[in-house]
């Protein structure tokens, strides 16, 4: 399977909004972050299908999925996803290596190593962006990862672990040098967690080191701001994490919006059809009674996007074990007067 600069098989067209592309370039992507809990399976088709140019999988610990673990197995699924990225994240090569190539047996097109999570009980035990405080043991942990399947590897990191160590630029030079197919850069350290505004010109020197294409992340929510990351940070495209949650149409808009294609309307008839679609999908792929619980913190992005619920109808949509009752409420947010515009075109939405 070829896999462009941007992990995807669309052929953008160009940005008015950008300079004229060099003969023979393709316009840049919008690609939806992993995260870690949220960018579940439905959540990941619904954003595909919008239009995103790629859907990266919730953090998966490779060893669990090694070690056969039904959650494990649940995070990877990419059934219906194509490309189909499964990020892992880890410390140890061995079962890095082992859990790539039981991701890749099941159908995953990309392998993506974690580098940049920041959370303590990641980094505690020298995973995620923990890494970037030893590039030795960062590179053997790529390699055999490289080495372990046939599919492309792909890496996610920070700018460092502090402003004393911003390192990022060796670390993706030694990606490169490893045969990886691309890279992604958070624009903050670790130790900034997500406080300030991600630096996305310091994501250029990156950008500057290598030749494979770099993904700049943080921060992204809007066209325009995806324009500007890419205006500053000089990268192949933008990935885009939490503006999305509540919103996967978001980055499919974007991604429209930045090959200068027009954003596809969508009423809020369909907004309610696919924020319903979602949560029955995490019903169905958990179970109800984990599936309840698990989905609620998408419910609330949902009813807080569409505006059309009040205080207390929210706060039942979100404490509710009853799925019907929760679809109704659902249904009713997007109906609200808290959503303008009977047919909005998602590229307004991303403005």
């Amino acid at each position: 399977m070829k896999i462009d600069h941007s992990l995807s098989g669309q052929r953008p067209g160009p940005d008015p909004g950008a300079p004229p592309p060099e003969p023979g370039a393709r316009a840049p992507g919008a690609l939806l972050a992993p995260l870690s809990g949220v960018t579940d399976l439905h959540l990941r088709r619904i954003a595909r299908r919008c239009g995103a140019s790629a859907v990266v999988s919730e953090m998966v610990a490779a060893e669990d999925l090694a070690r056969g673990s039904a959650e494990a197995r649940l995070r990877a699924e990419g059934e219906g996803v194509r490309p189909h990225v499964v990020q892992l994240a880890g410390c140890d090569p061995r079962w890095m290596a082992e859990g790539a190539r039981l991701a890749e047996a099941n159908g995953a097109d990309v392998i993506d190593v974690n580098m940049g999570c920041p959370a303590k009980k990641v980094t505690g035990g020298e995973a995620g962006s923990a890494l970037m405080r030893d590039l030795d043991h960062a590179a053997r942990l790529l390699a055999a990862v490289r080495e372990a399947v046939a599919v492309p590897v792909t890496v996610k990191m920070r700018l460092g672990w502090d402003d004393a160590s911003r390192n990022a630029p060796d670390l993706a030079r030694r990606a490169e040098a490893l045969g990886l197919s691309a890279v992604t850069v958070h624009g903050r350290t670790r130790q900034q967690f997500y406080a300030g505004r991600a630096d996305w010109a310091a994501i250029r020197a990156v950008v500057e080191a290598v030749s494979i294409p770099v993904v700049a992340n943080g921060d992204v929510g809007s066209l325009a701001e995806a324009r500007a990351c890419l205006a500053e940070s000089g990268a192949a495209a933008v990935m885009i994490g939490r503006a999305a949650v509540g919103r996967p149409w978001l980055v499919g808009a974007v991604a429209a919006g930045l090959r200068g294609a027009p954003a596809p309307a969508l009423t809020r008839a369909a907004q309610a059809d696919l924020a319903g679609e979602h949560y029955e999908g995490l019903l169905a792929l958990y179970g109800v009674a984990m599936g309840v619980r698990h989905a609620r913190k998408h419910l609330a992005a949902y009813a807080d996007h569409a505006g059309g619920l009040a205080a207390g109808e929210r706060a039942r949509l979100v404490t509710t074990t009853d799925p019907a009752e929760a679809l109704a409420l659902l249904r009713r947010a997007f109906a609200g007067e808290g959503v303008a515009g009977e047919a909005a075109p998602a590229a307004e939405w991303a403005a």
